[in-house]
């Protein structure tokens, strides 16, 4: 049995470094997409959570899958109707399919990941195994 050195900090940091790698489709080819929503990821004792900012999709049009360790969220936003009689200057929101993948660690559950949107976030909550719980030791005096 090998020990080794605890680092509570190293799968949320693989999964930050996964992050900056993710737009690598199946064949090896590079996914590409018209806008990648911003995400925030959370890292607790007993799941992993992951915030992206869609605002303007419906839920039913959002796609989040999951194969061979890699979560997949794509989906795309319509532009909306405008006529050139609006007087547009400037348009900055953004339209158009979006892609992000992410390598989940070992310790993640894939079969209960759970996914909700609301008020333009979509929220996914990927449980640890129960294998990789942390576990409190009880420590008692020697006689």
């Amino acid at each position: 049995m090998n020990i080794t050195r605890y680092e509570p900090w190293g799968l949320l940091s693989q999964l930050q470094r996964e992050l900056a790698h993710s737009n690598v489709s199946e064949n090896g080819s590079v996914a590409t997409a018209e806008w990648a929503p911003a995400v925030d990821i959370k890292e607790e004792a007993n799941k992993f959570i992951i915030h992206a900012d869609i605002p303007g999709v419906k839920p039913e049009e959002i796609n989040v899958n999951m194969e061979d360790g890699v979560l997949t969220i794509k989906g795309e936003k319509k532009t909306e109707a405008k006529t050139d009689e609006e007087g547009y200057k400037r348009v900055e929101r953004t339209y158009g399919s979006f892609y992000r993948r992410f390598s989940l660690p070992d310790t993640a559950n894939s079969d209960a990941i759970s996914a909700q949107s609301k008020h333009g976030v979509l929220e996914i909550i990927i449980p640890k195994r129960e294998a990789v719980q942390p576990k409190k030791i009880q420590v008692t005096a020697a006689d």
